[in-house]
């Protein structure tokens, strides 16, 4: 075991039981379980300032108070991340997705003054802008689109045809999406940052800051279907009747760092969400 890693664990008082054992699906980290006196782990080697952020937002979620679980962070510093190991659930049931629905659903009653975060974090490797700003739609053109399709533009991922429809429909927003009380929200929740464990819906790695709640909704249904149960507890009875919109524009955003991260096989599912949304400002 490295040193420094020994040091952190004896920092937090937790005794190792043997060495740490890789985990699979830790595509940007190293992420490793290792049971102590105390208990089991997961450790997490990656860039100091991402396991910051990361460290910082699992502490926001866990402060908000709702019925999800979220993994304690038992320390960090030195490039590692030390946090409480969760059960495998070893299914899903409607309860389940209900549970998750209702818990986001508190997770977003959570709301600041403004939309942001007080520190910048990263959305997988990408760096992620959190500066405040007061307008919603302000801050998903200036924190959130226009920094992205100027990048995956200046990366040739992105046509200047393309990247001019995008401006557009960023600076176009003020004409139909109104500005909403900025919800606490998780930031990466796509399936893989859900699981479902003995004792409720958990969420991982989060990339957290306040904006409108539908970025969770959103990113929960671009690569999966969280079912009618989740929904009938999430809305309870008060969905928005331009939710398809709204969530074909929020899903923008990982889609844009999908083609920034992983290339051009992303450039199509772009422009198809980029042509939904002109078809509903003609």
């Amino acid at each position: 075991m490295e040193r420094t890693l020994a040091r952190l664990l004896d920092s937090a008082a937790l005794t190792p039981r043997g060495e740490p054992v890789p985990l699979g699906g830790g595509d940007i980290a190293e992420v490793q379980r290792l049971m102590t006196d105390q208990g089991a782990v997961v450790i997490k080697r990656d860039d100091p300032a991402r396991l910051a952020g990361e460290a910082d937002g699992l502490r926001a979620l866990r402060q908000a108070g709702t019925r999800l679980i979220v993994p304690e962070v038992l320390a960090e510093g030195d490039g590692w991340l030390v946090m409480e190991a969760l059960e495998s659930g070893g299914g899903r049931s409607g309860g389940d997705a209900a549970c998750l629905g209702e818990g986001l659903r508190a997770l977003h009653a959570d709301v600041g003054d403004a939309h942001g975060w007080p520190h910048d974090n990263a959305c997988g490797l990408t760096p992620q802008p959190n500066a405040p700003l007061v307008d919603g739609r302000a801050f998903q053109r200036e924190r959130r689109l226009l920094p992205l399709a100027e990048v995956c533009h200046q990366r040739g991922l992105m046509d200047s045809g393309l990247r001019r429809r995008l401006e557009a429909i960023a600076q176009g927003l003020e004409a139909w999406l109104p500005d909403a009380p900025a919800s606490l929200v998780h930031g990466d929740l796509w399936s893989g940052n859900v699981l479902f464990t003995p004792k409720g819906p958990a969420i991982i790695d989060p990339a957290v800051y306040r904006h409108y709640p539908e970025v969770d909704l959103a990113m929960l249904t671009l690569f999966g279907a969280p079912g009618d149960a989740f929904f009938e507890a999430y809305w309870n009875g008060r969905a928005p009747a331009d939710w398809p919109r709204r969530e074909t524009l929020f899903q923008l955003y990982p889609l844009l760092n999908h083609l920034l991260l992983f290339g051009s096989g992303y450039r199509g599912a772009v422009e198809r969400a980029v042509a939904r949304l002109e078809s509903e400002t003609r």
